[in-house]
């Protein structure tokens, strides 16, 4: 174990939904829900205001409004969250060169790797810490909330205990005073089935599992599980802060409005997301030899199928055969209202299989164990496993926004991509960016029968005005989302 707090973690605060709020004057202080906008949507994140209404992520979109109605529904904006990510990566950057981005708002940094990681002390990082989240500030205008440890585990539990806008410390030899009165499910994999069984033995925090004999552990969860629950409540945690991190797969997903119980468009689908797929994979310079498809059907159970070829391939022909081979073992009757398509076992080269023939078959269901079939980044086939990582910040957004994952999302992890089209035939959705030839840049408040609602407003200006157009007003078109922060100017809101 260190004997210093140089493992720093940050989170930002309610992430999606406090860049909408920093970058919509109107919408500060108040209720904001992003995600899923339609009726099987989903809610990425909630703002805190949101949230004191029982608002969370992963709800459905539907059961959310019915909670807070008046709370304004926003499709996400990746663009935008990436350009602050961005933004506050590049601060961590400066304390060390050993960051570990888990998302696009999280991330552990090793402060001992960096330049004052020789006389840092516990007074020193502090310091450091209280600095970054004053530049972050500075830099987005949004807050952050840290945690500082001996540990990654501890210090991505002390994180959480600061939230919102806080920093926890937890000097060396004060783990047992942060750790063992939280629950156990607030520790690495423990999940629900786990923490049932610990239920049933009497343990249910901390410092009991702690104090259970290891060996007991053992006999309960096998070798590597128990006793790594049992150093994990003992707040011992050896893994080191990794910079970098090799994608396992690329994918791609798409969830639709009405379930799909056509064969044909069925395979058309199929023939398109893995046209997608593979652009991704070519565009990152990968090939891989297991090739996987998921499939949600009408009644929610998901099914993965996957199969693993001689050599690894980008080749479009070899990707959509397989495709279609392994999605014909699956019977959707009744419909589907999910299809993925994923490329995993990369690799950085492409060898062509002279005879196209397989070398053998993965199939199973999705959460059997097969991590590189699962298509849903962020979530472990087995939720009690250990991940690799804690966190992995917001969850992707609602259905409707498909979330595409690849190897190019570089250092920030796995980062879903909004395509307009897939929210039906609407022309201009909730929080979408516009400008406007005569009165400049704003955001759609709402459309329909035949109407746009735009309220014009920037990051920096007070709260905008609300003007009507014709949804197919030519004065009126999409624009790139503006910085929340412009150089030389202090901060607004937040």
């Amino acid at each position: 174990m260190r004997q210093k707090p140089g493992i720093l973690h940050l989170d930002m605060d309610a992430f999606y939904a406090s860049v909408e709020q920093a970058a919509k004057p109107s919408l500060r202080g108040k209720p904001v829900v992003v995600g899923g906008i339609g009726g099987r949507g989903v809610v990425a994140t909630a703002s805190y205001e949101a949230r004191r209404f029982g608002v969370r992520s992963a709800m459905p979109t539907a059961e959310a409004r019915r909670r807070c109605p008046n709370a304004a529904f926003l499709i996400p904006r990746f663009t935008a969250y990436r350009d602050v990510s961005e933004r506050v990566m590049g601060l961590l950057g400066q304390l060390s060169p050993l960051v570990e981005p888990l998302s696009l708002d999280e991330a552990f940094v090793d402060l001992e790797a960096g330049p004052h990681g020789e006389e840092l002390d516990t007074a020193g990082a502090t310091e450091l810490a209280v600095r970054l989240r004053a530049d972050i500030r500075a830099a987005t205008g949004l807050t952050a909330s840290v945690g500082l440890a001996t540990s990654k585990l501890v210090a991505k539990i002390a994180s959480e205990a600061a939230k919102p806008d806080g920093l926890v410390v937890v000097a060396p030899g004060e783990e047992h005073a942060l750790l063992d009165p939280l629950p156990v499910r607030a520790l690495w994999g423990v999940g629900p089935a786990t923490a049932e069984h610990l239920r049933k033995v009497g343990i249910t925090t901390i410092g009991e599992l702690g104090a259970a004999d290891p060996d007991e552990l053992v006999r309960m969860f096998g070798q590597a599980h128990g006793r790594g629950l049992h150093d994990h409540a003992l707040g011992i945690d050896d893994r080191p802060v990794v910079a970098e991190r090799d994608a396992k797969s690329v994918s791609v997903e798409d969830t639709f409005e009405v379930d799909l119980v056509d064969r044909a468009r069925v395979a058309a689908e199929l023939d398109r997301l893995a046209a997608r797929c593979v652009e991704r994979l070519r565009a990152a310079g990968r090939s891989g030899r297991t090739v996987v498809v998921k499939m949600r059907r009408y009644d929610f159970s998901t099914l993965t199928r996957s199969e693993t070829l001689r050599a690894p391939t980008d080749d479009l022909a070899v990707v959509r055969e397989t495709v279609h081979r392994l999605a014909a073992q699956v019977d959707f009757t009744g419909g589907l209202r999910l299809l993925g398509v994923g490329v995993a076992s990369l690799a950085d080269f492409a060898q062509q299989d002279l005879f196209g023939e397989v070398a053998g078959a993965d199939v199973g269901f999705a959460g059997g164990g097969d991590e590189a079939a699962d298509l849903e980044v962020g979530k472990a086939a087995d939720e009690d496993a250990a991940p690799a990582a804690a966190g992995t910040g917001e969850p992707a957004p609602g259905e409707e926004a498909a979330a595409e994952h690849g190897p190019e999302d570089g250092a920030y992890g796995p980062v879903p991509v909004f395509h307009p089209g897939r929210f039906g035939n609407a022309k201009w959705l909730p929080g979408q960016d516009v400008t406007h030839t005569e009165y400049g840049p704003g955001w759609v408040q709402g459309s329909g029968v035949g109407r746009v609602t735009v309220r014009f407003e920037t990051p920096g200006s007070a709260p905008g005005r609300v003007r009507t157009f014709p949804v197919d007003d030519p004065d009126v078109t999409a624009s790139a989302p503006l910085p929340l922060v412009a150089e030389g100017e202090p901060p607004q809101g937040g």
